[in-house]
């Protein structure tokens, strides 16, 4: 494995704030070229490390790398540094981001001093494959000293820049073991990521028993502790209030039945009243021909 020195890169960026996105030029690093983007994101400085240039690599090249970023004032002390990071770039992964360098209200009070930013990038190559073959979706990689298949790379290495943290106490060795916890957490993360109310009772379940697993092992979760309470509390709203709607429903169709019925008994009541009105016009009739002298043929009915 190739192991070059690091070197340093220090980006100067005028009137920042105004610009809100600024890339630099391209600098050399381990004999590779790499520029880095600057830029806001909702309320944070974000910076993200590329390689340029992509038509004149060849097919499957790789860079494997440590990199870290660093915010300085005008006096060249240092303000702000993310942890350092190892990183797999290739075709499917040109760029590597670090979301939250700094927060923007801390940004403001950095960019008052003569209006300017200046980011330094501190990159070291561990090792650059110029050509390759086809690489397939079961080769492994390290990444961060877990072997991880092709198709993890991406996920695993982002949740390292999102917490550098989480695998500094663990103290497992089999290479194996250590695969396999990975994938439980990529698991864990991928459950908690779903609606809460496609979980069932046995996910949650198997979630609590993954995230009791993980910590034991040393993996710092404290944020996946907190994700799975609230998404434990928002599936039990939401059944709750899938409760009181079927409830609803349920009562709106009973009584829709009951004025069904109240309707049938209606049209019936409605129909012996029209029999009864025809019943005492007849005999109003035949009470009148009566009155004249005329045979009461109604008499004569129920005579015969």
């Amino acid at each position: 494995m190739e192991n070059h020195e690091q070197t340093s890169f220090t980006f100067e960026i005028d009137n920042f704030l105004e610009k809100g996105d600024a890339i630099s030029p391209i600098f050399i690093s381990g004999g590779c070229e790499w520029f880095i983007r600057v830029w806001q994101i909702e309320d944070h400085l974000a910076v993200t490390l590329s390689v340029p240039n992509l038509e004149s690599l060849r097919y499957g090249w790789e860079r494997r790398t440590k990199y870290s970023f660093i915010v300085l004032n005008q006096s060249g002390r240092e303000l702000e540094r993310t942890f350092e990071v190892e990183g797999l770039f290739c075709t499917e992964l040109l760029e590597w981001c670090h979301p939250k360098v700094m927060p923007t209200n801390k940004l403001q009070e950095v960019c008052l001093e003569n209006n300017k930013l200046i980011i330094e990038v501190q990159v070291k190559v561990l090792e650059v494959v110029h050509e390759g073959g086809v690489t397939t979706e079961k080769e492994m990689f390290n990444i961060e000293g877990f072997d991880v298949l092709y198709t993890q790379v991406s996920r695993v290495s982002w949740l390292f820049v999102e917490h550098p943290n989480i695998a500094v106490d663990v103290r497992i060795k089999n290479q194996l073991v250590r695969t396999a916890y990975i994938n439980v957490l990529l698991g864990l993360i991928e459950t908690l990521d779903r609606s809460p109310r496609s979980l069932s009772e046995t996910d949650l379940r198997d979630a609590h028993i993954e995230l009791s697993e993980l910590t034991e092992a040393g993996f710092k979760v404290d944020w996946l502790k907190k994700k799975l309470e609230e998404v434990s509390l928002a599936r039990k709203n939401d059944i709750s209030d899938g409760s009181q709607v079927e409830e609803l429903e349920e009562h709106v169709k009973n009584l829709k039945l009951e004025l069904d019925n109240e309707k049938i008994k209606s049209s019936t009541a409605s129909e012996r009243v029209l029999l009864l009105e025809k019943e005492v016009l007849d005999l109003k009739i035949e009470l009148d021909r009566t009155r004249r002298g005329q045979p009461n043929l109604l008499y004569l009915k129920l005579r015969y």
